[in-house]
C-alpha cells in the first residue's frame, strides 16, 4: 500500500476562526435576520446619538423686519451659529446655550435695527401723490422718527408711536388738540424712572406743534400705564408725590429710632409713621384797611374849593318897548352929579344888588386811604398731619447676685421721658392734630422658619435629571439591544455551532478510529458497523462525509485494495 489511513490522518487541516467557521455554518435566514438586528441596532444608536447631541433650541429674536432679518441670518452664518425658523410663528431660533451670547454680540453690531421708517418715505413720493396720502406719509415719517429716538435709550427695546393729529380749520371753536400714544418694550430686567418717562413726554409733545404733554399716554409692553394722569392732578396723586410721602414717613421713621436706639437697644425699637402730606396748590389774595387817620397826621391827595354867586338885575324906566331898546348915544349938555349925590346913588345901587343876590362856597380835601395788599402762595406738600406709633420691647435687667437676666418693662416716668423726646424728634404740633403712641411690650424673638425647598424641586436639579434622563434612556435602548435581540441570538447560534462541533468530534473519533483498524480486515469493520443502527451509521457517514472526505477516500480505497 503506498498511501495509509494513518498518514492521512497525521496531515494538518488549516486553522479556521470560531467566528468564521460559525459565520460560515449559519443558514441564509440566520444570515438576513442577524444583518437586520445588527442594522437597526446600529440605526437605532446613531438615532439616540444624534438625539443626545441635538441642542435645544430657544427664540433669540421675534418679529422681525425684512431687513433686519437678512442681517441677523447673515451675522450668524459668519459666526457658524446653527439657527431655525419657528413654523407659525416668525421667530428665530438658537440654541438655548447660545441665546445670551448672541444678542450680545448682535447688539455690538447694531442689530435689530428696527423696521420702522423715518423721514426717508418722503423720498420715495411718486408723481401725482394726493394731498391726503401726503399727508399720511408726513405722519407715518414723524412716527418713525419719533420710535428711533426713544430706542437710543439703554431700557427701550424697541417704540412704537400712534399720532392723531386733527385736520385743521378756520373756525376757532372747532380746533382740536392732537394726541399721541407711545408703547414702549422694556429690555428684560430694565425699567423707566418717573424722569424718564417725563422725557419722553416732553420728546412728543414738543415734536408735534400744538400738543399738550398732558395728551401724552406712555405704556409699556405689559399694559402698565407709565405717563400720570395730569389732568386729576388735584384728585389723585402721581408717582412723585408718592415717593416723596414714602421719603417724609421714612425720614421720620429713623429720627424716632435714632434717639430711642441707644436707650433700648438695636433691635428693641419699631416706629411707623404715617404722614399727611397737602399737595394742593393755593394762592391767596389779601387788602386790608387801617382806621381812618387824623387830619393833621394824613396825607392830602388833593383839593377842590367851589364859589358860585346868583343876583337878579336892578329893573329900571317904564316897562314898555322903550325899556328893553339899547341905549342911545349921549346928548350934550352933560351933567356930572356931585360928590354926595353920587355916593348915595351908589350905595343905593349896591343896597338893592345885595338884596337881589346870594353866594355859596364849597371846599373839598382828600386823604389818601392806608389800603395793604397781600398776596400769597402757600408751599406744596406741607404736612398736614401725622401719626406715629412707637414699639419698644422690654430691657434686660441681670441680677447681680445669680447673674440671670430677665425682662422688665419701664417704668411711666421713663415712658413718659421717652414719649417726650420721641414728640420733639417728629416735632409734634396739637394744633395740626398729631398722634402719638408709644407701646412697651416684650418682642417676640421666634424667627419664621421658612421651609427649604427639597432637591428634587430645585430647578438646578431638575434640569440635571432631565439631561441624565436622556442618557439612561440611551443606554438602557442600547442595552436593550446587546443584552435581549443581539447576544442572545448569537447565543443560539453558538449552541447550534457547538452541537455540530460536537457531532463532528465523534464523526471525527469513528473514522479515526475506523481507519486505524481498518488494516485488521473488512470483517472487523462490518461488525462495528452491525451493531449501530442503520439510521445513526447512515447519519455517521453523512456527517463524516461533509467534514472529511479525505478520510472516506481513504476508506473506500482500502475497501477496494483488499478486495
Amino acid at each position: 500500500m503506498t498511501d495509509t489511513p494513518d498518514n492521512l490522518m497525521t496531515t494538518p487541516a488549516k486553522p479556521v476562526s470560531a467566528f468564521a467557521r460559525l459565520w460560515q455554518e449559519m443558514s441564509p435566514q440566520q444570515l438576513m435576520g442577524v444583518g437586520v438586528a445588527v442594522a437597526a441596532a446600529v440605526a437605532l444608536l446613531v438615532g439616540l446619538f444624534m438625539w443626545g447631541q441635538t441642542p435645544d433650541y430657544r427664540v433669540l429674536y421675534s418679529n422681525l423686519s425684512d431687513q433686519d432679518g437678512g442681517a441677523i441670518i447673515e451675522s450668524l452664518q459668519q459666526q457658524n451659529i446653527p439657527y431655525k425658523f419657528a413654523e407659525g410663528g416668525g421667530a428665530l431660533l438658537v440654541p438655548a446655550n447660545l441665546v445670551h451670547e448672541t444678542r450680545l454680540r448682535m447688539a455690538s453690531q447694531g442689530l435689530p435695527k428696527g423696521g420702522t421708517a423715518g423721514f426717508e418715505i418722503m423720498e420715495a413720493q411718486k408723481f401725482g401723490t394726493s394731498q391726503f396720502l401726503e399727508q399720511v406719509n408726513y405722519q407715518r415719517s414723524l412716527e418713525g422718527e419719533l420710535s428711533r429716538s426713544m430706542q437710543t435709550l439703554g431700557a427701550v427695546q424697541n417704540a412704537r408711536v400712534h399720532l392723531a393729529i386733527p385736520k385743521p380749520t378756520v373756525f376757532v371753536k372747532e380746533q382740536q388738540k392732537p394726541s399721541a400714544s407711545v408703547v414702549l418694550a422694556l429690555r428684560p430686567g430694565r425699567t423707566l424712572d418717573p424722569g424718564q418717562v417725563n422725557g419722553i413726554i416732553h420728546l412728543v409733545s414738543s415734536s408735534i406743534p400744538n400738543m399738550p404733554a398732558t395728551s401724552v399716554t406712555v405704556l409699556d409692553q405689559s399694559g402698565n400705564l407709565l405717563s400720570a394722569n395730569r389732568e386729576g392732578a388735584d384728585q389723585t396723586m402721581d408717582a412723585t408725590q408718592l415717593k416723596y410721602v414714602r421719603e417724609i414717613e421714612q425720614d421720620y421713621i429713623k429720627r424716632i429710632e435714632a434717639i430711642l436706639i441707644p436707650i433700648a437697644g438695636q433691635q428693641n425699637v419699631k416706629a411707623q409713621v404715617t404722614a399727611s402730606i397737602d399737595f394742593s396748590q393755593v394762592e391767596q389774595t389779601a387788602e386790608t384797611y387801617k382806621p381812618n387817620q387824623r387830619p393833621n397826621t394824613a396825607a392830602v391827595r388833593s383839593t377842590q374849593t367851589m364859589e358860585a354867586q346868583n343876583g337878579n338885575p336892578n329893573a329900571g324906566g317904564v316897562p314898555g318897548a322903550l325899556s328893553n331898546q339899547p341905549p342911545t348915544a349921549a346928548t350934550a349938555p352933560i351933567t356930572k352929579p356931585t360928590t354926595a349925590q353920587g355916593a348915595n346913588a351908589q350905595a343905593a345901587a349896591a343896597a338893592a344888588t345885595n338884596a337881589n343876590s346870594s353866594t355859596r362856597k364849597e371846599a373839598t380835601s382828600n386823604y389818601e386811604v392806608d389800603r395793604t395788599i397781600q398776596h400769597t402762595k402757600l408751599p406744596v406738600g406741607s404736612i398736614r398731619r401725622m401719626s406715629v406709633a412707637v414699639v419698644m420691647n422690654n430691657r434686660n435687667v441681670t441680677d447681680p447676685k445669680t447673674g440671670k437676666v430677665s425682662s422688665k418693662p419701664y417704668t411711666d416716668a421713663e415712658k413718659a421721658q421717652m414719649t417726650s423726646l420721641v414728640k420733639d424728634a417728629m416735632g409734634f404740633d396739637p394744633k395740626r392734630g398729631d398722634s402719638l403712641n408709644l407701646l412697651n411690650s416684650a418682642f417676640n424673638n421666634e424667627q419664621e422658619v421658612i421651609p427649604e425647598v427639597p432637591l428634587w424641586k430645585q430647578p438646578e436639579m431638575i434640569a440635571l435629571a432631565k439631561e441624565l434622563g436622556k442618557y439612561l434612556l440611551i443606554a438602557a435602548v442600547v442595552g436593550y439591544l446587546l443584552f435581549g435581540v443581539i447576544r442572545p441570538t448569537f447565543r443560539d447560534i453558538a449552541a447550534q455551532a457547538a452541537a455540530r462541533a460536537e457531532a463532528e468530534a465523534a464523526a471525527k473519533a469513528a473514522a479515526a478510529e475506523a481507519a486505524k483498524h481498518a488494516h485488521h480486515g473488512a470483517a472487523q469493520y462490518d461488525a462495528q458497523q452491525a451493531e449501530n443502527s442503520y439510521e445513526d451509521n447512515l447519519q455517521l457517514a453523512k456527517e463524516l462525509t461533509k467534514s472529511d472526505p479525505k478520510i472516506v477516500a481513504s476508506v473506500v480505497k482500502e475497501w477496494v485494495n483488499k478486495e
